[in-house]
């Protein structure tokens, strides 16, 4: 029977033994990744999701790292987002888990906090020249589960070409509200008479929501694993997104249910279904790629017109973690220092996974960089000034915030809920997802 990530969630809610973590001992054999059959060498299994920039860059990035390391032999596991977490639920449930693991935020304290994840410092993770500031995103009580594998930030990148085609002039991205976000969209669904959508959808977008809680003076999740926001504040962000819904301004309910699930290149706004929507800065190389387009990369909204009151944040693109059932785990943490260290491992990669943590690696490849990593370079230095603090990784249960939210969203935008009714619903899930209960 397959397991998809609910199910695991479930299982990781009854503690590690619902894992099949109980006696997950390093070394522990069976079915997990780690040991070379011949005996000849080391064998590891390496997962991530990505796009076919990424799978292209990564594949460098492993053939680089064999022939410095002829003894050592790497099965590669690329995937998309979509499919991912099932596909490692599943492993993980099973027991099957790769040694070395993509890693996102969402999910670290869920993999970590239910044992599936190896302490990388007590295997010899070096971030000694790392960043200040970068080198503990994945620290979860005082354990490393994973290590920064590139700096990004959320932005709005907008199709200038198709705004261009339809009379639509960008806005001042140092003085726009959200406001001006939906009068945007609007304007950019009404002048192409419903050709293209004005924005797509960020109604069950954490990052957004996050930013637009941060600019009142909140957050999504607080320590102890406590949610940082009450039901009110989802009721006037789920009737801000109406309006967009009834302004024709973003996506209908069934076609954000099918946005959710499509491959990267396949979504509505790199195959110029819509003008503007949502991505993190390390993505833009990959989406103008998909897209044939220069696009052009703005700073979220503010609520006042004050980019310096955004509250934006650096975040880990990524993480590199490795599996606490690995049979080789100093082997896997050398290939995750390579990765995170090697001025190699940075040509091969670039600045497609975000910009290097490591200076020495950062300032190796800076002239190798393609035109959109550099603009994407000069974003990330440009908006320091409007930083605010770096969130917290969500708790245990978190990680469900985006599916959860999309159900109830997408309910009221069918008209089975009103803006109220279905963020009760929300909160009350999540909170229970993130208590345990």
């Amino acid at each position: 029977m397959r397991t998809t990530r609910r199910q695991f969630l479930t299982m990781a809610s009854m503690g590690a033994a619902g894992l099949g973590l109980a006696s997950c001992s390093r070394g522990d054999t069976g079915d997990g990744g780690g040991g070379d059959a011949s005996g000849d060498g080391t064998s590891l299994t390496f997962t991530w999701w990505g796009n076919p920039v990424r799978n292209e860059n990564t594949t460098n990035a492993i053939a680089a790292y064999l022939d410095e390391n002829p003894d050592v032999s790497i099965e590669a596991q690329p995937g998309e987002w979509a499919s991912y977490w099932d596909r490692l639920a599943t492993q993980t449930a099973g027991n099957t888990a790769p040694d070395v693991i993509q890693m996102d935020m969402a999910y670290i304290s869920e993999y970590g906090g239910r044992g599936a994840l190896l302490d990388l410092d007590e295997y010899g993770l070096d971030t000694s020249d790392f960043l200040e500031g970068t080198a503990d995103s994945g620290v979860i009580d005082g354990t490393n589960y994973g290590v920064n594998a590139g700096i990004n930030t959320p932005l709005v990148m907008v199709n200038t070409a198709l705004l261009d085609q339809y009379g639509i002039s960008l806005p001042d991205d140092t003085t726009w509200t959200w406001d001006d976000w939906l009068a945007m969209a609007t304007s950019i669904t009404d002048a192409s008479a419903g050709a293209v959508i004005g924005t797509s959808a960020i109604i069950s977008n954490d990052a957004m929501f996050s930013a637009w809680l941060r600019q009142q003076g909140k957050e999504l999740f607080l320590e102890g694993a406590q949610l940082g926001f009450e039901v009110d504040d989802v009721t006037a962000w789920l009737e801000f997104q109406q309006k967009f819904a009834d302004a024709g301004a973003m996506p209908s309910a069934s076609q954000i249910t099918e946005e959710s699930s499509v491959a990267f290149d396949q979504s509505m706004f790199l195959t110029g279904k819509t003008g503007m929507a949502m991505y993190w800065s390390n993505q833009l190389e990959a989406a103008e790629t998909a897209s044939g387009a220069e696009l052009t990369i703005l700073r979220f909204p503010s609520l006042d017109g004050d980019a310096t009151t955004r509250k934006a944040w650096y975040k880990a693109s990524m993480l590199w973690s490795a599996s606490a059932r690995t049979e080789n785990p100093e082997a896997a943490v050398a290939f995750i220092n390579w990765l995170i260290n090697s001025t190699a491992s940075g040509e091969a990669n670039l600045a497609e996974r975000g910009i290097p943590a490591n200076q020495e690696v950062q300032a190796h490849i800076s002239d190798l960089l393609s035109d959109p990593q550099q603009r994407v370079a000069a974003f990330i230095s440009e908006i320091e000034p409007e930083l605010g603090d770096t969130p917290i990784a969500p708790p245990p249960g978190g990680g469900q915030f985006g599916a959860l939210l999309l159900r109830y969203a997408t309910e009221m935008l069918f008209g089975n809920s009103t803006a109220a009714e279905a963020a009760s619903g929300f909160y009350d899930e999540l909170t229970a997802a993130v208590s345990g209960s």
